[in-house]
């Protein structure tokens, strides 16, 4: 069963339909995919990255990106992957980033910040006072790592307490760590402010763990995650789930109206949902050594029905 099969209404026709459109306001946050190496297999991951995979951000191209955000000045930067620790670049990357936006994260799995030849990380990020987000989710470790692989869960808890051992997440240290849960399986996540008191409550009396924020994240009916949803025969319900769920006043939310997003080869696309899909940004390839600066207000958004996982419930910003 493909994409073509889908029974619900297309995304871009259910945005007309409610007098909606999908452009670029300012564009404030830059996105950066440094590669699908991943010493994770999740189920849910919407890129399908591994530790077979062989697409990793080069040391030109971090050049590439770094002149890029010099010269648009975003507000954000944020590094993601795969597990971005596994680029051996890193650590240039966030050296040459640093200086140039306020505001940069990394977005982890929390295990591969856990691995022995990793340790150091811990002490630039601290360094640069770079926002830790990590992955985790689900508070059962037998959920988690159904969906992530053995192991993994006690690999996270391990990444957190070592995190708070630095500061992170502690009162009066700045330094911020924040959580994304996802579901485990096909169904949309619960509100947000439930489970964010329900993680604060279990990690600290369990594990003595802290953290600044929560975010519970739709799960995108993308690569790997696709592919259990069709094998499971979950595809079709799954997406007329997403498709009633729509909320018109999240699509004003959605991050691709201020994010914009390079790949691990340098290309630029409106979100990392639509790099796995490869809709390049607006419909145009283009290489970020190309880019003069952020992309105008007003242009448009390469959508398809994945979208639909972004605007359902309160949306994914």
């Amino acid at each position: 069963m493909g994409e073509g099969s889908i029974t619900v209404e297309p995304f871009r026709e259910t945005l007309f339909r409610h007098g909606l459109t999908l452009e670029r306001d300012r564009t404030t946050t830059l996105q950066i995919n440094v590669g699908y190496l991943c010493n994770q297999t999740c189920r849910h991951c919407h890129l399908a990255a591994g530790p077979n995979r062989r697409e990793i951000m080069d040391l030109d191209t971090v050049e590439a990106v770094a002149a890029y955000a010099k010269r648009s000045h975003f507000e954000t930067i944020d590094i993601t992957g795969g597990a971005p620790e596994l680029n051996p670049n890193l650590a240039t990357l966030i050296e040459r980033l640093s200086p140039l936006a306020p505001r940069i994260i990394l977005r982890s799995n929390l295990s591969a910040l856990n691995e022995s030849s990793k340790i150091y990380l811990m002490d630039l990020l601290k360094q640069h006072r770079v926002v830790v987000v990590g992955s985790l989710p689900s508070l059962n470790e037998s959920q988690a790592d159904s969906q992530r692989g053995k192991d993994v869960f006690r690999n996270s808890i391990a990444t957190l307490q070592r995190l708070n051992a630095v500061g992170y997440g502690q009162d009066g240290t700045g330094l911020e760590l924040d959580l994304v849960s996802n579901p485990t399986g096909a169904f949309l996540p619960p509100p947000q402010p439930q489970t964010e008191a329900r993680f604060r409550k279990v990690l600290e009396q369990k594990w003595d763990i802290r953290f600044n924020n929560l975010f519970s994240f739709t799960n995108v009916p993308l690569g790997r995650f696709l592919t259990w949803l069709q094998q499971s025969g979950n595809f079709e319900q799954y997406m007329r789930r997403l498709a009633s769920s729509l909320n018109p006043c999240a699509v004003e939310g959605v991050m691709c109206r201020t994010l914009v997003s390079v790949s691990w080869d340098g290309y630029l696309y409106d979100c990392d949902f639509n790099l796995a899909k490869g809709y390049f940004m607006g419909g145009r390839k283009i290489n970020v050594s190309e880019m003069p600066g952020p992309p105008e207000r007003g242009s448009s958004i390469a959508v398809g029905d994945h979208c639909y996982a972004c605007t359902a419930g309160l949306g994914f910003t």
